[in-house]
Order: C-alpha cells, then structure tokens, then sequence
C-alpha cells in the first residue's frame, strides 16, 4: 500500500492537507483547470483535554484537471457521468491523532496515534439547490483501521469577486476509527484516566468557506468550521467536550495558463540531474558560502523530472512560471537501504540579465511537496542528533541556475538546452506545520543537470 501511495502521489502537482479530520474545501474556488499556489494558517480547538487552541500553518498547493485533482486533503481521480454527476476514487489525509509538540497531560504514558491515510469512494450530484455527495473512507495504512460514511451538501453564493460555500455534513465513524483516536486502552489506565473503548457514532460538522479574487492572479481564502462530536466521543476521559471550532485564512496565488501570455505553444521540459549529499545549509549554499557535497555516508541522488511552462512572460517581465513532478532515487551507500522519493512542485525563472539576447541564462526558485518512501539517511542522521521528528512528506525548495547551451556554442537546435547546479532541498518550515509532522530541520543535496524543453 506504500508504493500504491506514492504512485498516486506522483500522478498530481503538490498535495495540500488539512488541519483536522475534515479538510478545508479551498480546490472549489478555483475552476477546471487551474493550478494554485499559496499559504494559510490555521487555529482550532483541540478535541484533547488540555491542549486548548493550536495554530498551523498549511502549505496550499491546488490542481483542478479534467479527471484528476487536488483538494486540502486528498488526491484523486474523477469521471462525470454526465452534466451534474460525478464518482470518485481517491486517497485522504486524516489529520487526527496525537500532537507531536507539547502534547497535553492528559495523554502521557498513552502510545502515539498516528496521522492516517484513508482510500476513498465518492459520487456527488448537482440538484436545484446545490450539490450532494457520499462517501466512504477506510484506512489503509495501519494506524486505524477504521471506517467512515460521509453525507455532505453545499451550496455556492457569487457576490462579485466573492464567493461562499456554505456547507453541512453528516458522517458516520465506526468503533475502530473513534475508538483508535480516543480511546484510553487497559494498559494506558490511571486513577485519573480510566479504561475507555469508544463506540460508533455520527458528528455533525457546519462550515462557511470563502473566496475573493484580488485581481486576476491572488485570491484570498478564509473558512469557519464547527464540528459537535458523537456522544461516545465526547465521553472519553482524554476528550474535552463539547463543540470543536476552527478558523483558516490564505493566500493563493493562480498559476494557470492564460491565452494572452503565449507566444508560442506551451514547452515540455525534461529534466535529469545527479549530485551528492552536503551539509551546508542551503541559504548558504545559494550564496556560495558553503558549497560542499561531502558527508562521511558520500550519500547520492539522481532524479528525472518532466515539466510544463504555465505563464510565459509574467506581466511581461522576464519571468516564467512551470510545474515539476520528478522522480528521485536515494543512492544510501550502504548507510541504509536505497528508495525513492517524489517531488512536485511550481517553479518560477528569471532571465533579465543585461546580456542575455547573447546567453540565455536563468536563476529559478522551485517551491512545493516532497514525498520520500524512506527518510533519507542524512535527514534522519540530522534529526536524531537534534532529538527532532523526522516526517517522510515535508516541503520542497529547488534553487537553480544555468544557461543556454545552445546559445553559448551558437546552434539553434541546442536553444532549449540548458546545462545548471541547483540544490535539492528538504525542509518542516521550522517545526510550523502539524502537515509536516511538526519537523524543524531536513537535507540537502547539490546537483548538475541537464534540461531540454520540447
């Protein structure tokens, strides 16, 4: 089921996730087609006795296709039946579970219940007054092995550049989804926090979510949420009661193609690159202050990645804008086994240098998701020698710079040739982001490619 999840996870840009068990519906304020990019930050009040309210901060990453897409908390592939009907397939993040930093009292000595992963089925039909759905999750990775049916309506209100997403939703979880996340088990008994199994039962969640467009590339995003809890839920001696209440506000920045920036039909990239391991920090790496690849493993990458141009030209500046997904291999040497990663992301490039009409050269800066299937060994080295979380899907940042081959030996064939150094870097954004397994560190890899556009 691992390598069916990182399949999945490679067929799509970059995967957002939520901040909770239910998700925020930021993918549905943009249209088929579009991909997006941006930030939010997110407080809720924890369902535990004794956290109170914690804030997150969610990387937002979207992609709306044709018959795949991209939510805030799932992956998946759809096919319409016709006009108003729809069914999915696809995978969910459950973000439940203990809290890796400062987790309350009242679970000490409790084992950890891990964040999960749910594959899911879903049909959704547009009626006169909105849209219904159903579907059904179950987890896939072991940490549950839970169930849950969800009843979901919602409706869309346009107000000018403002949009609403009123929506309500009944969902009924099984005894081993509630009774994995809350409930306390004979060994885990206290005088003060007594055996528990919790049963099955219905939540109930209502929520507003908001879109409003600030100009034609920015669109500002904001949602309230309150989610009362099964009763058998609300009774467990680690659970506080009462109603859970959330509130999100973002910032994306829309990334899809627009017919006035095209010169030219849309470039195919296809990237291949190989580098080693370095302990230099990448913000020095970028300087040149710190440029080593020597680590005593002498660990090694080598990844393939294929990209489309999205805006040529940005506001007519010297400025491109892609999307990257590639396939990496960790080459251990012997350290710990090999494995592989994903990495998807959007990539801007710039090209004003005063010279380049004779050399095209660029400076690029790529921002997205990375996926490994092991934890790299230097990332792992680095995180216990910290005494830090280590989390197989972090953030993914990709400073690069090259130059046209082609215009260098003066062949147009070799044009669209580029030959560059960049850095494969790994990062928690500073242990910010519960997404990120709350991970304050990550690696880096410094690497020469080679890039043909097509």
């Amino acid at each position: 089921m691992r390598a069916l999840r990182l399949v999945l996870l490679s067929l799509f840009f970059v995967l957002p996730l939520p901040a909770s068990a239910y998700g925020d519906r930021f993918a549905e304020a943009l249209p088929q087609g579009s991909a997006a990019s941006g930030g939010a930050v997110r407080v809720e009040r924890s369902p535990y006795i004794g956290y109170g309210a914690r804030s997150d901060y969610l990387p937002l990453n979207v992609f709306t296709g044709e018959h795949a897409y991209l939510q805030s908390d799932r992956v998946g592939l759809k096919l319409g039946v016709d006009a108003g009907q729809r069914v999915d397939a696809f995978l969910a993040h459950r973000y439940e579970g203990t809290p890796l930093v400062h987790p309350p009292a009242v679970l000490d000595g409790m084992a950890l219940r891990e964040q999960g992963t749910d594959i899911g089925f879903g049909y959704r039909r547009r009626v006169a007054w909105g849209t219904l759905s159903a579907e059904y999750l179950r987890n896939v990775d072991g940490a549950s092995h839970g169930s849950e049916l969800r009843l979901h309506f919602e409706e869309e209100v346009q107000r000018g550049s403002l949009r609403l997403w009123p929506q309500a939703m009944l969902s009924w979880r099984d005894r081993r989804l509630n009774d994995y996340y809350y409930g306390v088990r004979a060994g885990e008994a206290t005088a003060a926090r007594p055996a528990y199994e919790a049963d099955a039962g219905f939540n109930l969640q209502l929520a507003l979510y908001a879109g409003y467009r600030l100009g034609n590339r920015w669109l500002l995003l904001g949602g309230v949420s309150a989610t009362q809890w099964a009763s058998t839920v609300r009774g467990s001696p680690i659970v506080a009661g009462g109603v859970q209440t959330a509130a999100t506000l973002g910032l994306l920045y829309d990334h899809s193609p627009a017919p006035a920036y095209w010169t030219e039909p849309r470039t195919l990239w296809v990237k291949y690159y190989y580098g080693n391991a370095s302990n230099c920090d990448v913000a020095k790496i970028a300087r040149l202050v710190c440029t080593s690849s020597s680590t005593p493993e002498q660990s090694r990458v080598a990844s393939i990645e294929l990209g489309r141009t999205l805006i040529e030209r940005l506001n007519g500046w010297n400025m491109d804008i892609a999307g990257y997904i590639g396939l990496l291999h960790h080459d251990e040497n012997g350290a710990q086994p090999d494995s592989w990663q994903v990495n998807a992301y959007f990539k801007s490039y710039w090209y004003g240098f005063p010279w380049r009409d004779r050399v095209k050269t660029r400076i690029g800066l790529g921002s997205g998701l990375s996926y490994a299937g092991r934890v790299p060994y230097i990332e792992a080295r680095n995180q216990a020698a910290d005494q830090e979380n280590e989390n197989k899907l972090l953030t993914y940042l990709d400073p690069t710079i090259d130059f046209s081959l082609g215009d260098l030996v003066g062949s147009r064939a070799l044009k669209n040739t580029f030959l560059g150094v960049g850095v494969s870097h790994r990062s928690g954004i500073f242990g910010l982001s519960r997404l990120l397994g709350s991970v304050d560190g990550g690696s880096n890899y410094i690497y020469a490619y080679v890039e043909v556009g097509i």
